[in-house]
C-alpha cells in the first residue's frame, strides 16, 4: 500500500473503484473505553517534551519507553478510514490529537465554547504559536460550516487570521463562530477568541461546498 509523508494512503472503503469524492468519517468505537485516556496521555507526552528539563539519563529512559510503544503499535497502523483518530464522536475533538483542544456547543444560531491551548502550542514567552491560532480557526469554522450550514462536504477556500494580543497557554479561553453568509457552495464564516472579554485573535474565512466525486 502506498505512503506519503509516513502516513498510509488509502482509498475509502466504501468508495474505492467509484471515483473516489470527499469521505465524511464513519462513526466507531474502535480503541475502547480507554483510547480517550490514551489520547490524554500522548497529549501529556507531547507537553512534557516541550517543558520537561530532564537529566541526560531519564531522557535516554524516556526515549527508550517511547520507542517500546512506537513498536507496540506499529503492528496495527492503519488508513484513515480504519484508524479510531478523528472518528471516536464520543470524544472531545473526535479523538484527533492534531487539533487543539475544545469544547464547543450551538448557541441560538452560533457556535460558542472554550478553547485551551497546552503546553505544547506554545510560541515563545508564554504566547501560543501563531500557526497553532490558524489551526484553531481552521478547525472552528469549518466546525461551523458544517454545523450550522449541515452541508458535510466542504473544504478551506480562504482563512485570514488577525493577531489582536498575545495569546496565553494553559488558561481556558471563548470561542464564538458564526455563518455570516452563504452565496450558492461559498460559506462565508467569521471567528472569535476570547480571553475573558477581550479578543485576543479573531478570522475571517470562506468554505466551498463541494461537489460530488471533488476530493
Amino acid at each position: 500500500m502506498p505512503r506519503q509523508y509516513g502516513c498510509r494512503v488509502a482509498p475509502h472503503p466504501d468508495t474505492a473503484g467509484s471515483g473516489g469524492g470527499f469521505n465524511p468519517p464513519v462513526p466507531t468505537t474502535s480503541g475502547g473505553p480507554d483510547y480517550g485516556r490514551f489520547v490524554e496521555a500522548v497529549r501529556t507526552l507531547q507537553d512534557l517534551t516541550r517543558s520537561a528539563n530532564a537529566p541526560d539519563d531519564v531522557v535516554t529512559r524516556a526515549a527508550d519507553l517511547i520507542e517500546d510503544v512506537n513498536a507496540l503499535l506499529t503492528p496495527y497502523d492503519a488508513d484513515e478510514w480504519r484508524s479510531p483518530s478523528g472518528r471516536r464522536m464520543d470524544l472531545p475533538n473526535r479523538g484527533n490529537i492534531m487539533q487543539v483542544p475544545v469544547d464547543l456547543r450551538t448557541v441560538d444560531g452560533r457556535v460558542v465554547g472554550t478553547a485551551r491551548f497546552r503546553r505544547f502550542h506554545l510560541g515563545r514567552n508564554g504566547a501560543v504559536h501563531g500557526g497553532a491560532l490558524a489551526l484553531l480557526f481552521d478547525s472552528l469554522l469549518g466546525y461551523t460550516a458544517f454545523k450550522l450550514s449541515e452541508s458535510p462536504r466542504q473544504r478551506t477556500a480562504f482563512l485570514h487570521v488577525d493577531y489582536r494580543r498575545i495569546v496565553p497557554v494553559e488558561k481556558e479561553l471563548r470561542v464564538d463562530a458564526g455563518i455570516d453568509r452563504i452565496d450558492g457552495r461559498k460559506i462565508f464564516l467569521s471567528g472569535r477568541l476570547l480571553d475573558g472579554d477581550t479578543v485576543v485573535c479573531e478570522a475571517e474565512a470562506l468554505f466551498l461546498t463541494l461537489l460530488p466525486g471533488q476530493p
